[in-house]
């Protein structure tokens, strides 16, 4: 897992990460409104703890922090009670956690779409996203009762996990409450989690690669899929690639969509030899290419969501693009600031995803025509 600090299995909340979340409980909270959402006041005063054992620096730095109102947002039937509105998130626009919170109730029904039922791990910035990442496999203890969650089982431990599930916007706004900026979906669902229902093609640029040359790429992507008949629906990455997405017959294991998709890749290696790598290991690869990311279909590995706002400190979102808008997008221009205005003109691009079910089986005789011919798998992913 790369970057910031791994929670894995067993990452509950700690008390420190719990102070630097929920400061301002102490004080009533204000009545305004938010995105579709009526925020009540709150009488509810929590007593905020010093102890002798304490500094009077320490002490006097959470009576301080105790000074942020807190809201009550409503949410459907829901009400979520969100701390700290205006810590600053995103140095870059100072977008603050409230505006994240108005960024997903605006982009509701998309988010939903692209984590309902799947277990979803959450890159998580207590202090804003100039400061630590946590990834969270697990719920912490405290949450509502209504919350969704599934378990999940990872042999690399020998333990369990309970994920979160989402099926409602008001789990979203609380893990946005708990400090989650990125929300990063397994690519299966609750029904069986061992059976993949989407397929994704991660367009990853090298250091040196331009987004003319992932833009050439996802062209010839596309081509593929059409020769495949198969719908993707693209989406930018929230960096610097482009993510395509297909929906699956959840009939194979992680194994068996992980053997189609590097089967895939390679299929598109051949078509645009100068553009594609599907070399394995980082130092060997052209650094100019485009890597056909094949193991995001393994167990257990994750991509930000569509919608998904990305822990950049200008804030972009990870958002849905159509084909024709590939040659042109900008994916710096697609921030929480103007995917709303987007959203609420074009609504959800990839509504119509679950309606357009691939069967992978040519796939995967290409994948067993490769490896008749001696294709190697040039590396295997962690199982866990």
């Amino acid at each position: 897992m790369r970057g910031g600090r791994c929670a894995e299995v067993g990452g509950e909340t700690t008390d420190a990460e719990r102070d630097k979340d929920e400061a301002g409980c102490a004080e009533p909270m204000s009545n305004t409104t938010v995105g579709k959402g009526s925020i009540h006041a709150d009488a509810t005063v929590r007593k905020v703890g010093g102890g002798a054992a304490r500094s009077a620096a320490e002490y006097g730095r959470r009576v301080a922090a105790s000074k942020s109102p807190g809201l009550e947002i409503k949410v459907g039937e829901r009400v979520v009670r969100v701390s700290n509105p205006d810590r600053v998130y995103f140095p870059a626009s100072g977008a603050t956690k409230l505006d994240l919170v108005n960024y997903y109730v605006s982009v509701g029904p998309g988010i939903v779409n692209a984590l309902r039922e799947r277990p979803c791990m959450l890159h998580r910035f207590p202090t804003g996203v100039s400061g630590e990442k946590v990834h969270q496999k697990r719920v912490p203890a405290g949450a509502p009762p209504w919350l969704h969650t599934v378990r999940l089982f990872f042999p690399r431990y020998g333990q369990h996990a309970d994920e979160l599930c989402v099926t409602e916007l008001a789990e979203v706004i609380w893990a946005v409450q708990m400090s989650t900026v990125e929300f990063h979906p397994w690519n299966s669902r609750q029904a069986d989690t061992e059976k993949p229902d989407e397929w994704r093609i991660d367009l990853d640029p090298m250091p040196d690669c331009p987004f003319a040359t992932i833009r050439r790429v996802a062209g010839v992507a596309r081509e593929v899929l059409d020769d495949l008949g198969a719908v993707g629906w693209p989406k930018t990455s929230g960096g610097r690639g482009i993510h395509i997405y297909v929906r699956i017959d959840p009939a194979h294991g992680f194994t068996d969509v992980r053997r189609a998709a590097l089967a895939f890749a390679r299929e598109v290696e051949r078509r645009a030899t100068a553009d594609v790598t599907t070399t394995w290991w980082r130092k060997d690869r052209d650094p100019t290419a485009v890597f056909v990311d094949y193991n995001q279909n393994a167990r257990d590995h994750t991509m930000a969501a569509a919608y998904s706002v990305r822990g950049f400190p200008d804030a972009r979102v990870s958002t849905p693009i159509t084909w024709d808008e590939i040659d042109d997008v900008e994916p710096a221009d697609l921030t929480i600031a103007t995917v709303p205005a987007r959203f609420a003109a074009r609504g959800d691009l990839h509504a119509g995803i679950d309606a357009a079910v691939f069967h992978i089986d040519q796939l995967l005789e290409w994948a067993a025509r490769d490896e008749h011919e001696g294709a190697a798998d040039p590396g295997q992913p962690d199982q866990d």
